[in-house]
């Protein structure tokens, strides 16, 4: 799979991607993602890709001219599955998405800045927006990091025990159980008797149960979804 990812602060990209999961999966081959400077396809002096509203009002928008030479740049040598936009207002993110869009081979990620991208570029070329809560974030390249990686963990080969994507929370709409690790017992605190018990039927179906009982507790609206 391939993500690239237009932002105006591409520093901001390095870390996430040079570290753990992400980084293997890039090592592999199966995953690779390109931060492309909006900087570097504006014709404007001092780089400029931003400037006030029409209409007036505060704060800047991102200007349009930039941001289609950088996606017809890109479009030039990739064919996008998705062009997506980051933003409050868009669809909130959640795993079904995540496992969508894993099936997907070029994505092309939009970070916007300031007060948001101008509505053409919105009307014209993207063809999925996303949101990744209810808040505000000062960019997109913090959402780009979340959608990146709830995305390319997904890939089969990425992780090391591929079946452990599927038990994460919120696959199926359920949370996931509780686990427990080494010692067996710390300060009197003891593991389930069930988890030792070698009875993979019994560990199974405490685990649902579990899973079942946390999501009406913490996320009983998840059990009401379809």
């Amino acid at each position: 799979m391939q993500i690239d990812i237009i932002s105006v602060v591409p520093g901001l990209l390095e870390s996430p991607f040079a570290h753990s999961i992400m980084k293997r999966a890039n090592d592999k081959g199966l995953l690779q993602v390109n931060v492309i400077n909006l900087r570097d396809h504006t014709t404007y002096s001092r780089a400029q890709v931003d400037d006030y509203p029409f209409g007036g009002g505060a704060g800047m928008v991102m200007m349009i001219e930039p941001l289609v030479n950088a996606i017809e740049s890109l479009q030039a040598k990739t064919t996008y599955d998705e062009i997506i936009f980051l933003t409050p207002d868009g669809k909130t993110f959640d795993q079904k998405m995540a496992n969508q869009l894993s099936l997907q081979q070029n994505l092309l990620l939009i970070c916007g800045h300031y007060k948001g991208i101008d509505q053409r570029v919105r009307d014209h070329f993207i063809t999925k927006e996303i949101s990744i809560g209810d808040y505000v974030l000062s960019g997109g390249e913090l959402a780009a990091a979340v959608l990146t990686d709830a995305i390319g963990r997904l890939l089969p080969g990425v992780l090391n025990d591929e079946t452990s994507a599927l038990s994460d929370s919120f696959q199926d709409n359920l949370l996931a159980p509780p686990v427990y690790s080494r010692p067996e017992t710390f300060r009197g605190w003891k593991v389930p008797e069930v988890l030792l018990s070698g009875n993979h039927k019994l560990i199974d179906n405490w685990r649902h149960d579990q899973s079942v009982l946390r999501t009406q507790e913490r996320r009983p609206d998840l059990l009401q979804e379809d």
